[in-house]
């Protein structure tokens, strides 16, 4: 449970920049024993959670590294928690969107088919049936998926294949991220074109993915240059499609190289078609600002926070700068549509994106679980869940 404790947050900021994954023991995070949260009403059911991954927002949350635009977004106290595959009931096992849309808050939605994420509008997440809350995991109504119990709306559930495994199951929601950025990367690429996709987390990894399944629908990209810092995230770069895969600091010799671009000071006069910036920092915006065509995209999918970023080469190159939340109704180059979750279920299968799942613990050991998700990468591990 992460509770709204000013001095320890401070106490988690500091300690986390000499440590990674140390604001679990320092920061507001505890292991409580609570009542289960109610139901509001019959759109809602009880999910026993199976496996919950940690993901990079949460190491962001748990480290006091979130920009201060959430906290309107989220009500205290709340269990952490989004990645989640659960059994109801009745025993039905399903995977959560995360979004608590306006059907969630007791809103009318846009339209009868949208899910949660869908919409131009967010006034439902003022007042409604739940404390505030952008997602499970964020809420203080909806418990999260570090628990034993917790609710979902109906507009929330997918029901998981008798086939698919836990592990497999739980890479749904990210897999989900991974394919909605690369549609929106699709959108600005020709056939052929160069595609980059800076960070191999999980997200980067499941974008890379995406980008070379067709199970995303028609992603025409020729080339796929994909930046890695660890053995592991290396490793499975290639094995999802990356062509070229180096070290964050050589991005821009490879996009110079793949692309036959020059150089203008440490920009180059062509570059990709599209970039996934699946970090989200300063540098990782500066390197693709400076490795992306003129007139290319940026797909922000990595979580921001507040950074410090030249956007010059942003308005003199009119590259368009685009966000990436989550996931959706997709709309597919073959003028069909459908929820981002049915496109990663089948990516999840083909592409076996369960083997990123590393290491599973009990919610007893969370410091050490959350410790080895901050140190992933240098542990040869990815995904790290915890199995309630």
């Amino acid at each position: 449970m992460f509770e709204r404790k000013e001095a320890r947050y401070a106490a988690a900021m500091i300690s986390s920049r000499l440590t990674p994954g140390s604001g679990a023991a320092w920061g507001p995070l505890s292991l409580a024993s609570i009542d289960p949260p109610e139901l509001p009403n019959d759109d809602w059911v009880r999910v026993r959670p199976v496996l919950s991954g940690i993901c990079g927002s949460d190491l962001h949350t748990i480290a006091g590294h979130t920009s201060r635009y959430f906290e309107p977004l989220v009500s205290f106290p709340f269990v952490l928690g989004h990645e989640v595959v659960g059994v109801l009931e009745d025993g039905t096992r399903v995977v959560l969107d995360a979004v608590l849309g306006p059907a969630a808050h007791g809103k009318e939605p846009p339209s009868q088919t949208s899910a949660p994420a869908d919409g131009f509008d967010h006034g439902h997440l003022l007042g409604g049936t739940l404390e505030p809350g952008l997602q499970c995991g964020g809420c203080a109504s909806t418990g999260g998926g570090w628990s034993e119990s917790m609710i979902a709306h109906q507009s929330q559930i997918h029901r998981v294949p008798d086939a698919m495994s836990d592990e497999a199951a739980v890479m749904v929601e990210p897999a989900a991220s991974g394919v909605h950025a690369a549609l929106k990367a699709a959108a600005a690429l020709s056939n052929g074109g160069t595609a980059v996709v800076l960070g191999a987390g999980t997200i980067g990894l499941c974008a890379i993915a995406a980008l070379n399944h067709p199970a995303t629908g028609q992603t025409p990209a020729g080339t796929v240059i994909a930046t890695a810092k660890h053995p592991a995230q290396k490793r499975f770069a290639t094995q999802f499609g990356a062509d070229v895969v180096v070290d964050p600091g050589e991005v821009r010799r490879a996009v110079r190289r793949a692309t036959g671009s020059q150089m203008i000071g440490t920009t180059l006069a062509g570059g990709a078609d599209v970039v996934i910036d699946a970090v989200g920092s300063a540098e990782s915006l500066a390197d693709a600002l400076a490795v992306v065509r003129p007139r290319g995209r940026i797909v922000l999918c990595g979580m921001p926070g507040t950074v410090n970023v030249d956007l010059a080469p942003l308005w003199h190159r009119e590259v368009e700068l685009v966000g990436c939340y989550t996931y959706g109704t997709e709309e597919l180059a073959d003028g069909t549509r459908s929820h981002t979750f049915d496109l990663a279920m089948t990516l999840v299968q083909n592409a076996d994106l369960g083997q990123l799942v590393s290491a599973t613990y009990p919610l007893d050991d969370y410091e050490a679980a959350i410790r080895h998700a901050a140190e992933g990468g240098g542990r040869d591990a990815i995904k790290i869940a915890f199995r309630p």
